[in-house]
């Protein structure tokens, strides 16, 4: 394993220093320098593609198909989609005509907030700590980046790649463990993008709270799946399974407990062993066939959680304390849990309705991901409108959290704030006001002025828009639906009054 060197100490507050002294240089203001930064990190990956991929296999196991599709090509996408759009997402903007304030020649800057810190997951050492990144310095700021100790082979390699293609006074990597966490915590940031979980979130948001930094949490939790009998279940099964089973289930929105109605958990149960058994055919311990877990710590707890279930164990359960591993692993009949699993372990929970199901996951914190899987249109908007979470998805898992235009970020205690794309942009992006107002304007807005009068307060109604008409009382549940059905009666008259011509012609 390789040995992390960490950054002493004594450097972090020069390391800022430089960081901040290249922000205010003005350096970043220009867009085509960003770009320029950008391709150099999305180089950087392709350049050396196969000794990420090799560090990524020492740290978490991750099968080379694995590290190309979760880590390595959506970096690259991201930054190939950030280069193409920055432009645009930089430049100023106006806002909408409006008569009274529009001789102000109002406009809203998109600039840097200074010097960022993201402090990365060991889960998606890569992905997670460049998105990010990309973002940031999209967004024309320095960074900070602070990589998982518990990924040596892959923190250590970014120490030794970025400076070959970044100028180190505009992103570091700073590696190290509580201590140095502990000092960049200590300093004052532009922003702060942690992702990781809850129990140190609320220590990098307190910290933040003593120098008022703003902070993007990426949290995780219990991701719960709802099982409706009228799924594609063949589907449902693999996808499920995939979304389990990728990294070794050490995946923030990986699926955590599967609930299904209770006469339907044994069909849905041998799907999902019919998807286990096509994805290994020679087994999950056979070489790359699937990662393993971060460390003993981490393969210890797990296996606590699978020897004191009080279900069973319907297929899975095998595990090698030597290598990390722990076979995908089924048990039904489980009663509802509270910890993260955030292992190859999928609960089944049998339930008599949906509503039991539900009410269970709203009772407790507000999952970073919840997935239902189903046909029925009705089953897709119950599940919508009774419950919150980061993202809900229908019929998939997993794939939300790097589709082109959607944000990726929780609720709560899932996490606040987003990012990914045009929406990481904005996280790490001072949108700073600015009118300028020519003299006539007094014209219109001396009224401001004292002395202040009866007459001026009688006027200053004309300055404001006015109310609309006062509604006679609360909304119809079916109101909105009987005028669209009006509206539909008479363009279906219009039509059949149309094709009546035509025959009469």
């Amino acid at each position: 394993m390789n040995e992390l060197a960490f950054t002493p100490l004594g450097d972090i507050e020069q390391i800022h220093a430089e960081l901040d002294a290249t922000f205010r240089s003005g350096q970043l203001q220009s867009v085509p320098f960003r770009k320029y930064v950008l391709l150099q990190i999305g180089y950087m990956l392709k350049d050396n593609t196969q000794r990420l991929s090799e560090a990524l296999y020492q740290d978490l196991g991750k099968p080379p198909f694995e590290a190309a599709m979760t880590e390595i090509g959506p970096v690259l996408g991201e930054v190939a989609d950030t280069h193409a759009h920055v432009d645009k997402w930089a430049k100023p903007t106006k806002p909408p005509f409006s008569f009274l304030v529009q001789p102000m020649r109002r406009v809203v800057y998109k600039e840097g907030k200074g010097v960022c810190l993201i402090i990365g997951p060991f889960n998606y050492p890569i992905s997670m700590c460049l998105n990010p990144l990309i973002s940031a310095i999209a967004a024309g700021n320095t960074v900070v980046l602070k990589p998982s100790e518990s990924t040596p082979a892959t923190s250590s390699l970014f120490a030794e790649l970025f400076p070959k293609y970044v100028d180190p006074s505009i992103i570091r990597v700073v590696n190290g463990g509580v201590a140095e966490t502990s000092k960049l915590l200590e300093l004052t940031w532009g922003h702060i993008l942690f992702t990781g979980s809850g129990r140190v979130g609320r220590i990098v948001a307190a910290a933040a709270g003593k120098t008022l930094t703003p902070v993007t949490l990426e949290l995780g939790g219990k991701s719960p799946v709802f099982i409706d009998p009228s799924c594609d279940l063949e589907t449902a099964a693999r996808r499920i399974m995939w979304g389990k089973i990728v990294n070794c289930g050490q995946s923030c929105v990986a699926p955590d407990y599967v609930v299904v109605p209770k006469a339907f958990q044994d069909q849905f149960v041998q799907a999902l062993k019919a998807a286990h058994d096509s994805f290994f055919p020679d087994g999950p311990f056979a070489p790359k066939a699937m990662g393993k877990m971060v460390n003993v710590a981490a393969f210890k707890r797990v296996y606590a959680l699978l020897q004191a279930t009080k279900g069973t164990i319907a297929f899975g359960g095998q595990t090698d304390e030597t290598t990390k591993s722990i076979a995908p692993t089924v048990v039904k009949n489980v009663s509802f849990e509270d910890s993260e699993l955030f292992g190859p372990v999928l609960p089944v929970i049998p339930v008599e309705s949906l509503e039991e199901g539900i009410a269970y996951v709203n009772k407790h914190d507000h999952p970073l991901a919840l997935y239902a899987f189903t046909t029925d249109s009705k089953f897709k908007e119950k599940i919508v409108k009774a419950t919150k979470s980061g993202s809900v998805v229908m019929n998939e898992t997993m794939l939300q959290t790097g589709i082109d235009g959607l944000p990726f970020g929780g609720i709560g205690p899932s996490g606040s704030g987003f990012h990914n794309g045009k929406y990481g942009f904005d996280t790490f992006t001072h949108f700073r006001a600015s009118i300028d107002s020519p003299s006539w304007v007094d014209l219109v807005m001396k009224i401001r002025y004292p002395p202040y009068t009866a007459k001026k307060e009688q006027k200053t109604s004309i300055l404001f828009p006015g109310l609309p008409k006062r509604p006679s009382g609360p909304p119809s549940a079916t109101s909105n639906r009987s005028l669209s059905k009006w509206i539909l009666f008479v363009l279906a008259l219009i039509f059949a009054g149309g094709l009546a011509k035509r025959r009469s012609a």
